[in-house]
């Protein structure tokens, strides 16, 4: 059974009922779960969430406050389990951007797919499909593509 990794993007547009996606990204995560395809966070997810959420709407974020971001991230903890950043993470994350040849922003990118590789997670459910490099045994989803 496929098991998921829940990109920021993903968690934003669930989070926020506005936002372009909002529909398409609540389905996909409703339909996972309805399958009884697990569906995991990170904690760098989470950082990115809050850095988002509580940037000025003007600069591309929410222009959440501490306090309502703080309900929402302990609203998504409770609905989703969280992977822990284990040692072996690095050491995943550091042959992958070694062999990719990585550099920039990529980098935080390949994080996420080390994560995965580390705690065995297949999926990782994303509307930035393109932003990650390549890895044996992992599949990049676009929320229209996990129905």
């Amino acid at each position: 059974m496929p098991a998921y990794l829940l990109d920021t993007n993903v968690l934003l547009r669930l989070a926020d009922p506005g936002a372009q996606g909002h529909d398409v990204a609540a389905r996909a995560v409703s339909q996972l779960l309805a399958r009884d395809e697990p569906c995991f966070l990170t904690p760098q997810v989470l950082i990115e969430f809050w850095a988002v959420a509580t940037r000025p709407a003007i600069a591309n974020g929410l222009g959440w406050d501490a306090a309502r971001t703080r309900l929402e991230i302990d609203r998504l903890l409770d609905q989703f389990p969280l992977l822990e950043d284990i040692p072996a993470v690095f050491y995943h994350w550091l042959a992958l951007v070694s062999s990719h040849n990585l550099s920039g922003k990529r980098v935080h990118d390949a994080r996420l797919i080390a994560v995965m590789e580390a705690h065995e997670v297949t999926h990782l459910l994303t509307f930035n499909v393109a932003d990650f490099p390549s890895a044996t045994g992992i599949s990049i989803v676009h929320p229209r593509q996990s129905a």
